[in-house]
C-alpha cells in the first residue's frame, strides 16, 4: 500500500473523457508503475466567487486540523496494538482498506448533502472531527491516568529499596511486636553492611543483641530488622540516620497487604478495559474521520478547480501515488495535459526563480490543481 497519494484536477478542454484516455495512456507508457484512479468528486454547490475566495483561505488551515486529528488517532492505534500485541492488519474505513477508500472514493450524499453551502459542509467537518478529538483527549486521559497508577505501584514494588514497598518482603515472623519490644527496618548501603553489623547494637541502649537479619538485597541497598525496646526507637533512629542508615517506617498488617494486592489487580483489570475499549473507539472513530477528512479534500479540490478555472465546472479529477523517482515523470506528463500556456508561472522557484514563482499563492504551484494526502 503507497502511503502517500496526489488528488489532482486538470482542465477539460473538450471531454473528460478524451482527457481521462489521454492521462491513462501516458501514465501507462511513460510511468506505467504510477497506479492511477479517477477521484469521483459530484457537482457540489458553487455559490459566489466571493464566497470561495473566502472559503480558500481556511481551507489549507482546516486541512492540516483534520488531517493531525487522522494521525492522532492513527498513532494512539499504533501504541495501542504494539502493547497489546495486537496486529489488526491494515486499518480500515467503512470496512475497507484505508488506501482502497481513497481511491474508490464515492460521496457520501446522506451526511453530506451536495446542495449544501461548501461553508456549511467544510465547517461540519470541521465540527465534528472537533468532537472527536475532544472525546478522544477524554478517553486517552482516563487510560494515561490509571496507566500512570499502576506505573507507581510497580515502581514502589520494583524500585530501590530505599523508596520501594516492603511488604513483599517483611514476613510476619520477621517482626516482633510486643508491650515493650520492637522491631525497625533498616536501609543500608551494600558497601556500608560491615559496619551496620559492627554497630547497631550500640547506636542507642536496649538493644537486643544479634538481632539484625538481613531480609532481601538489591543492587544498591541490603534490608536489614534490628530489634530494640520501643521507648528507644526515636533515639535509635536518630543515631542511624546519623551514621548514614535509613531507618524505613514500616507496620505489618495482613489487611493492608491483602487491600493493595486487591487495588493492584482492580487497576490491572481497569487498564485492561479502558485499553481494549479506547482500542474499540479509534478504530472506529479513525474511519469517521478519515472518511470526512476524504470528503474535505473532495471540497478543496472543487473550490481550487472552480478558482483556478472558472465556471461552469468542468475539470478531471484524478488520484496518483507516484513513486519519488517517478514524481518528476508524473508532474511533466500533468503539465502537458493541463493545456496552459502560462505553465511558466505556475512553475516552483526552483524550476523558475522567485520572480515568476506562485500566483496560486504556493510553494509548490503547478499549471494544475495538486494536493498531497499523506495515510502515515
Amino acid at each position: 500500500m503507497a502511503s502517500r497519494y496526489w488528488t489532482v484536477s486538470l482542465p477539460v478542454p473538450n471531454s473528460a473523457s478524451h482527457l481521462w484516455n489521454q492521462l491513462q495512456e501516458r501514465i501507462s507508457k511513460h510511468s506505467f508503475d504510477t497506479p492511477l484512479y479517477r477521484f469521483n468528486i459530484p457537482n457540489l454547490r458553487v455559490g459566489t466567487l466571493d464566497s470561495l475566495l473566502s472559503l480558500s483561505d481556511d481551507l489549507a488551515k482546516s486541512n492540516n486540523f483534520v488531517e493531525g486529528v487522522t494521525h492522532k488517532i492513527r498513532r494512539q492505534i499504533e501504541e495501542l496494538e504494539r502493547v497489546s500485541g495486537i496486529d489488526s492488519g491494515g486499518l480500515t474505513v467503512d470496512g475497507v482498506p484505508v488506501d482502497s477508500y481513497l481511491t474508490r472514493f464515492v460521496w457520501d450524499e446522506a451526511k453530506y448533502p451536495t446542495m449544501s453551502p461548501l461553508k456549511e459542509i467544510v465547517d461540519g467537518i470541521h465540527s465534528q472531527v472537533a468532537k472527536i478529538e475532544d472525546d478522544l483527549k477524554v478517553r486517552v486521559s482516563e487510560y494515561n491516568n490509571i496507566r500512570s497508577q499502576l506505573n507507581a505501584i510497580n515502581r514502589k514494588q520494583t524500585g530501590s529499596l530505599a523508596v520501594r514497598d516492603l511488604s513483599n518482603l517483611v514476613k510476619p515472623e520477621d517482626i516482633i511486636t510486643s508491650e515493650h519490644l520492637t522491631t525497625l527496618l533498616a536501609i543500608v548501603s551494600k558497601y556500608s553492611q560491615k559496619d551496620w553489623l559492627s554497630s547497631y547494637e550500640t547506636l542507642t541502649s536496649y538493644v537486643v543483641p544479634r538481632s539484625s537479619k538481613k531480609l532481601y538485597e538489591d543492587n544498591e541497598y541490603s534490608l536489614y530488622t534490628v530489634t530494640l525496646f520501643s521507648r528507644v526507637a526515636d533515639n535509635f533512629r536518630t543515631s542511624a540516620r546519623e551514621k548514614g542508615f535509613q531507618i524505613r517506617d514500616f507496620e505489618y498488617s495482613p489487611e493492608t497487604h491483602e487491600n493493595r494486592k486487591q487495588e493492584l489487580d482492580k487497576l490491572m483489570q481497569d487498564q485492561e478495559r479502558l485499553k481494549a475499549s479506547l482500542l474499540q473507539w479509534c478504530y472506529t472513530s479513525y474511519g469517521e474521520v478519515f472518511s470526512s477528512w476524504m470528503h474535505f479534500c473532495a471540497v478543496r479540490l472543487f473550490a481550487e478547480s472552480i478558482l483556478r478555472y472558472g465556471l461552469p465546472p468542468s475539470f478531471l479529477a484524478c488520484v496518483l501515488a507516484p513513486s519519488v523517482k517517478s514524481e518528476k515523470k508524473v508532474r511533466s506528463i500533468l503539465e502537458g495535459l493541463s493545456d496552459s500556456a502560462n505553465s511558466a508561472y505556475w512553475k516552483t522557484e526552483d524550476e523558475v526563480g522567485a520572480g515568476m514563482a506562485g500566483l496560486a499563492g504556493d510553494a509548490d504551484a503547478h499549471p494544475y490543481v495538486s494536493f498531497t494526502i499523506n495515510l502515515v
